[in-house]
């Protein structure tokens, strides 16, 4: 009798133990929520970093800084937002760490901290270092979060997450020239509430996270049949993609440094006006991002990439010689082709190298980051030994580097097909 009554209790365990996993999402579906909520985290995230950069014209007046000076607070923060990034994706990929997203956002808020009261130029640097190493912890992590809720969307996932990050390198010169500009550098401190809105959002994603690790063990295995490539091809193809983004990320240095400055020698514009012309452009290059994704998923990221870099050429060729209102047609124009690249760029490499979604998101946001900060530090000295009108002349060709593009292998419908699978 006694054996009867518990074999039945035995074999109405299993179903209780495996009960977590159903909590979770089905593997083939879409977290949209958690999506939107990584999303708006990186919005928190590049808002803040774009505040460092919107307040160089104030920073410069305040402490004296020439062009130089300027470009190496942006190489000192893209350096450390680079150089971590590679080896904490690296890391994570073996051992992934949930709740380091909201450690990474605490060092953003230290720093943002640190920059709202820095006494002299060396406690600049300083905080520009910490809001870069808050931007290296989070970025391969957060990547791997959108491709674990992508439910094989990969494209969508990581637009949708690019697109946060952009909208919130849009705001941050917007709120610039509304807050701080007036008010001054104290005035910076107000917006660590975004950095603590991030760390509690953070949290959140975290414990999805930290529940649904079963998701990265079957998408590596299932993405590892896919690549028909052999090691040589996959070298060439990454080396293409690196400097596909070199000619996307040193013209964005550009933009996104010296903008204002072109603007306001140019064309006579003050500070703020400056910094809504900035926004007008990193607006256009949040938009750009939510394309380029979706549309990889459907037609290639192949044709995505080539088209976003070359097809920007034009645009960039005219730049330099156009009256104030092309200009700002221009930079949209720009802003709205360039940035539907990176999306495509990111996803690319991860089905050239599967398995490895963190190592090659830490890679490529890394490169980009480094890449930018080399080019501000270049332009800045080109620009104080020339004028920074020759500058954006200089920079009209970097876009016809796309051709490049036409060397990386066909795997548009491959992918898409693996995509619906995955």
């Amino acid at each position: 009798m006694t054996t009867s009554i518990e074999t039945p209790i035995v074999t109405a365990t299993p179903p209780v133990a495996t009960a977590p996993a159903a909590v979770a999402l089905p593997k083939d579906n879409t977290a949209f929520k958690v999506l939107g909520a990584i999303s708006v985290a990186h919005l928190m995230n590049d808002m803040i970093q774009s505040i460092l950069l919107a307040i160089y014209p104030m920073l410069k007046d305040s402490f004296q800084l020439s062009f130089s000076q300027i470009g190496l607070i942006t190489l000192t923060y893209q350096i450390a937002a680079s150089l971590l990034q590679p080896c904490i994706g690296f890391y994570t990929d073996r051992r992934p760490l949930p709740y380091s997203l909201p450690v990474g956002m605490g060092f953003t808020l230290v720093g943002l901290l640190l920059l709202s009261v820095a006494p002299s130029y060396p406690f600049l640097l300083i905080a520009a270092v910490l809001v870069g190493t808050g931007s290296s912890i989070f970025h391969p992590e957060s990547s791997r979060v959108a491709r674990m809720a992508s439910g094989g969307q990969h494209g969508l996932a990581q637009s949708l997450f690019q697109v946060g990050g952009n909208v919130g390198s849009s705001l941050g010169p917007l709120l610039a020239a509304l807050l701080i500009i007036p008010h001054g550098q104290g005035s910076v401190a107000w917006f660590s509430l975004a950095a603590l809105f991030g760390i509690v959002v953070l949290i959140g994603i975290s414990r999805w996270y930290a529940a649904n690790r079963w998701r990265l063990k079957p998408k590596a295995r299932r993405d590892g049949d896919a690549p028909a490539l052999d090691k040589r091809k996959v070298s060439i193809a990454l080396g293409v993609l690196a400097v596909l983004v070199f000619s996307k990320y040193f013209y964005l240095a550009s933009l996104n440094s010296y903008f204002t400055f072109y603007l306001m020698d140019k064309f006579q514009l003050p500070v703020r006006t400056a910094q809504l012309y900035l926004f007008v452009f990193l607006a256009a290059v949040a938009v750009g991002t939510v394309v380029g994704g979706p549309v990889g998923d459907r037609i290639g990221r192949k044709a995505v990439i080539w088209t976003s870099i070359l097809g920007v050429a034009p645009f960039t060729l005219m730049l330099p010689y156009a009256n104030l209102f092309w200009t700002a047609v221009l930079v949209a124009i720009i802003g709205l082709v360039l940035a539907s690249a990176f999306s495509a760029i990111v996803v690319f490499a991860q089905e050239l190298v599967p398995g490895k979604v963190g190592t090659i998101a830490g890679l490529f946001f890394g490169l980009s980051f480094g890449l930018g900060g080399v080019g501000a530090a270049v332009l800045g000295n080109l620009a104080d030994a020339t004028s920074i009108g020759f500058v954006y002349k200089v920079c009209s060709f970097l876009p016809l580097l796309g051709m490049v593009a036409a060397f990386l292998p066909d795997m548009g419908r491959r992918k898409k097909a693996v995509a619906r699978v995955s």
